[in-house]
């Protein structure tokens, strides 16, 4: 997809594809793609080779030691130095080719250094095995036991959660002989580089090739920075902002209204091949990470709406000139072209999405989901307030500032600024509507568009910067000196950045070495938590169970033992994450019948008349004589919005040859004899 085509510089006519038309859209998208895969198998290679090195050596763990952040900002500096060379020779338009594998390289560099260095002696990825990563590594394991499209807990059920993040790490964990935990961190890492890559060659195709290289470092610094925990979104995050500027491109088109050439033949595909483009993102987002895609949507919608608007303004324009304001009844047909393009994104987007959610989708037309506990109940402090980065006293709030003043300086003029303050409007709008939310009982999660602000007025602010420089040099009567001062300005900032950002990602780099992995070791050399039992838990359920792991159902509350192992659970350990199809709360009611029940055949009667699949074994805790689950409930509209308590089974409900005891550490494990 070139610039012209993106961005709508070169007069075309019509809004759908006509004869002399298709060849050019195809040979677009086929360039674009073909572009974006060689950076894609660069980058690939970059982040395998970076990580295979930083294992050869035996790193102390980042919190106890400075040596890893000293490296991590060596290696942020060669990264620097090839997007230097890269953008120099750009500028000097001389070995295009060179450039662009310069380019590539020293992006994925930095995303390598950057997460690799930090993380070096762990085989963890940030937050561990803790939070929300334990079930987004549950999903991992699942899917990389099993290639089918399975909810991450409960057996039987479709994933509601967005599968293709997961899908594909799994087969790439198969493919190399990895559990699923175990791959984390390396296929995170080196995907978040493909991406950062990948989004380099499409802001190449929509500005100026040495600027792209400027605003694609800028846009991956500040998502690694604040959105790397949640890899799979961040992927999407890195796309976003030259999205909407390609959305916008395509959606709205003030010169097209040129003749037909005789020849047939046209400069541009009419904004169609970035029609597929945003199409393709669109799809991919959907699989990937539901809200980015519901945002992203949002901010489309509203690019049509206002496109539309416009090109019925600029036919009245027009009309007046030619006959003082006689407007025949046709006015409105000049918006068709852009919500017509609207419609075509989301035809492409749609039949993407499928891929993934056409399980989901089948099976919760003809089952029941859950009323209430779901994602939407969740309410931060921080959800409660309009995000204003731009007046915080940092580096970043210090570039979202300057974003703010060129969003509003440029927005009359530029297509770029046009695209990325609808992005921004969109943001603002969302967090209106998330706070209105809470009065009918849910929130939309505007807390979680905080980096994606950051990252829309970072790429403003990378603008604002070369273009405020470039006007500062010519009103000081273009000085032979400046452009350096400029260059080595930009520099300096961009390193005092990115050397911060294991600082800012402290927290997660020090849980990453404080959770005890799938080996049972704690990568900062400390005793191991209850985790390291968990190899001795699974061989307990392989000798006992004549079922694959993927075929067993376990109960436990100590559900990173489903993240290690790819047993099925019988309950999630929140509301918040379950598959809607799976009735968390009516399981969470049997738990507590079962705790009721007065002796062992009760109990399993009670297990017999369930809806769903019970459980094959039981993984509890002791505490007297009563082994314990520690469940969890929504709360909401509380902060925290989960609330924890404990169930206790009386140990003589399992005083029968058809359960099989063992106790194991700190657990005890209970299995059904068939």
């Amino acid at each position: 997809m070139s610039t012209a085509t993106a961005i709508g510089d070169v007069p075309s006519r019509a809004t759908d594809p006509v004869p002399g038309r298709a060849p050019l859209l195809v040979r677009q998208v086929v360039s674009g793609l073909g572009e974006a895969v060689l950076a894609a198998v660069v980058a690939a290679v970059v982040a395998a080779m970076g990580l295979v090195a930083f294992s050869t050596v035996q790193w102390p763990a980042f919190n106890s030691s400075n040596v890893t952040k000293a490296m991590t900002t060596v290696g942020q500096v060669a990264a620097a130095v090839l997007l230097i060379a890269a953008t120099a020779l750009l500028r000097l338009h001389r070995w295009p080719w060179v450039a662009k594998l310069l380019s590539w390289t020293g992006i994925s560099t930095f995303v390598t250094v950057t997460l690799g260095m930090p993380l070096a002696a762990t085989k963890l990825y940030l937050f561990g095995i803790s939070v929300d990563q334990e079930f987004r590594t549950e999903f991992l394991t699942r899917l990389t036991d099993s290639a089918a499209l399975r909810d991450m807990t409960y057996a039987d059920l479709p994933p509601a959660y967005p599968a293709g993040w997961f899908w594909i790490g799994g087969r790439v964990a198969n493919v190399l002989g990895m559990e699923g935990w175990e791959a984390f961190k390396p296929y995170a890492i080196g995907f978040l580089a493909v991406a950062a890559a990948v989004g380099l060659v499409l802001w190449s195709k929509l500005i100026r090739a040495d600027w792209a290289v400027a605003v694609a470092a800028t846009s991956t610094a500040v998502t690694i920075a604040y959105a790397a925990p949640e890899p799979y979104s961040a992927v999407i995050l890195l796309l976003l902002p030259p999205t909407l500027v390609l959305a916008w491109g395509a959606l709205h088109r003030p010169s097209d209204g040129a003749a037909i050439p005789e020849s047939g033949r046209y400069p541009t595909a009419g904004g169609w091949g970035a029609v597929v483009g945003t199409g393709l993102f669109l799809g991919a987002a959907a699989a990937f990470y539901t809200l980015y895609c519901l945002l992203a949507t949002f901010a489309i919608g509203l690019m049509g709406l206002v496109a539309a608007i416009l090109a019925v303004r600029d036919q009245d324009s027009d009309r007046m000139a030619q006959a003082r304001g006689r407007v025949g009844p046709t006015r409105w047909r000049a918006a068709v072209p852009a919500l017509t393009k609207v419609v075509v994104i989301g035809v492409i987007a749609g039949l993407v999405a499928l891929v993934v959610w056409a399980p989901y989708l089948v099976r919760a037309a003809r089952d029941t989901t859950a009323s209430s506990g779901g994602a939407l109940h969740y309410l931060p402090e921080s959800g409660a307030r309009l995000p204003l980065p731009m007046f915080e006293l940092s580096l970043l709030g210090a570039l979202c500032l300057l974003g703010t003043v060129w969003l509003v300086l440029r927005t009359a003029s530029s297509r770029r600024a046009q695209a990325l303050a609808i992005g921004v409007a969109a943001i603002y709008l969302w967090t209106l509507l998330s706070m209105a939310a809470t009065a009918v009982g849910i929130t939309l999660l505007s807390f979680r568009l905080e980096p994606v602000l950051l990252v829309l007025l970072a790429v403003a602010g990378a603008f604002g910067f070369v273009e405020g420089a470039r006007a500062i040099h010519r009103a000081l009567n273009e000085p032979a000196r400046f452009r350096l001062v400029a260059i080595v300005v930009a520099v300096a900032g961009a390193l005092a950045f990115t050397q911060d950002i294991p600082r800012i990602l402290t927290p997660e780099i020090t849980t990453a070495y404080t959770d005890t992995d799938g080996d049972g070791y704690r990568a900062d050399e400390r005793a191991p938590s209850s985790v390291s039992f968990y190899d001795r838990v699974d061989a307990a359920l392989t000798t006992r169970t004549d079922r694959p792991r993927g075929d067993t159902v376990v109960l436990t509350a100590d559900t990173s033992f489903l993240a290690i192992y790819p047993y099925l659970g019988f309950q999630a350990l929140t509301s918040h994450y379950a598959n809607p199809l799976a009735d968390f709360a009516g399981r969470a009611a049997a738990i507590e019948r079962w705790t009721e029940t007065q002796t062992p055949q009760e109990l399993l009667d009670a297990l017999a008349s369930i809806p769903w699949r019970a459980p094959d074994a039981f993984l509890f805790r002791r505490s007297g004589d009563a082994y314990t689950l520690r469940l969890a409930k929504d709360v909401y509209p509380n902060d925290p919005n989960v609330s924890r308590y404990t169930v206790s089974f009386p140990k003589a409900l399992f005083d029968d040859p058809r359960f099989a005891i063992s106790d194991i550490g700190p657990f005890t494990l209970v299995t059904i004899r068939d």
